[in-house]
């Protein structure tokens, strides 16, 4: 017969839990909210002031008017690319870190940003191409290639890709990568004048069609991202341990690795290289989450647009009548909020 002490501490593990999952389902609502008052800030605010009563009327009366050519024109597309491009950047972010077991990881670390990079920079210089039709594909491209060969350079030798080969060959990779890039940009001035706009990493270039060119490859890497977030925490606790445990630690890497570069590639390609929000996201995430990474997960591609949006909102006021990239914005935003967080919390380990 159990004591009723023992029912008790029995019990105990089982509120904690139920606890902790309260707690994280009032966090998504949470970022919901917050996802919802940056959609509502990025339609209302911009470079271009237009009264308030004058945005909410236009919103649901599409008059043709200036007002409602700057809020259908302008914002909303510019709105769905922040939320778009924010979940892939973040997402890809969170994979890579538990992939390589980094904390510090993000996309540019697998030689994704390099990659896409270099193939605009020859798209430009040797093929003409212009405008972001036209780098889209040549970016993705590049992205994949680069994860393509960095996997297959991190897999050479004895054994299967470990965290430590595939990060090396991503750095190595990226520097031969940009180094081709930054020559050919030196020798030509119009491929540096493209590559420099592209690499600021803005949203205000991109058009609804484009993104609904990408947006198929986005969803199918979010949906991986899901599919294998339950064994990515196996493969948190090290690859003797994960295949004592009966997760098959290769066909995870593989699929991580193909979610990382559509997520990664398709989002380069829409808004050039932001950085910053693969690397913190996730980290900052993770010190509300625990190790989890189905939290981390859907916690990064909720967190992540959020961040992206009110950047480009902040360039757009800060800097009327012009405007300050949301690539350069992310990062002033969020360093400071990471910084302090580091300073006065231990920082996170998956």
């Amino acid at each position: 017969m159990t004591s009723p002490v023992h029912t008790e501490n029995a019990a105990r593990p089982l509120r904690a839990k139920g606890h902790a999952t309260q707690r994280r389902l009032l966090g998504i609502a949470a970022l919901i909210a917050a996802l919802c008052l940056a959609l509502v800030l990025s339609i209302a605010y911009g470079a271009n002031p237009v009264p308030m009563s004058e945005v909410w009327r236009t919103v649901f009366d599409s008059d043709g008017s200036e007002a409602s050519s700057i809020v259908w024109t302008l914002r909303a597309p510019r709105t769905l690319v922040g939320i778009v491009a924010g979940a892939a950047f973040g997402v890809a972010g969170a994979l890579i870190q538990a992939i390589t077991r980094n904390p510090l990881a993000d996309p540019g670390i697998l030689g994704v940003n390099a990659g896409a990079g270099f193939a605009i920079t020859v798209g430009v210089a040797v093929f003409g191409v212009t405008g972001i039709a036209g780098y889209v594909w040549f970016s993705f491209a590049g992205a994949v290639l680069a994860t393509v060969l960095v996997y297959l350079i991190g897999a050479s030798g004895r054994g299967s890709a470990s965290p430590v080969t595939l990060v090396i060959a991503g750095v190595a990779l990226a520097a031969v990568l940009t180094a081709f890039a930054t020559f050919l940009q030196l020798i030509n001035e119009e491929t540096f004048r493209s590559f420099r706009n592209w690499s600021l990493g803005s949203l205000a270039r991109v058009s609804v069609s484009d993104t609904l060119t990408v947006l198929p490859l986005i969803v199918l890497g979010l949906v991986l991202a899901v599919v294998i977030s339950g064994s990515l925490n196996a493969v948190a606790l090290g690859d003797d341990q994960a295949a004592s445990l009966g997760a098959n630690i290769a066909r995870t890497r593989s699929i991580g690795l193909i979610s990382v570069t559509l997520l990664a590639g398709a989002a380069t390609a829409l808004t050039g290289g932001i950085a910053f929000v693969g690397l913190a996201v996730p980290h900052l995430v993770r010190w509300f989450t625990g190790p989890d990474q189905r939290w981390i997960i859907a916690y990064t591609a909720l967190a992540s647009p959020v961040l992206v949006l009110s950047a480009d909102v902040l360039g757009r006021v800060v800097a009327r009548p012009g405007e300050i990239e949301a690539g350069v914005m992310t990062a002033v935003l969020g360093a400071p909020v990471l910084i302090a967080l580091v300073r006065r919390r231990k920082a996170s380990t998956l």
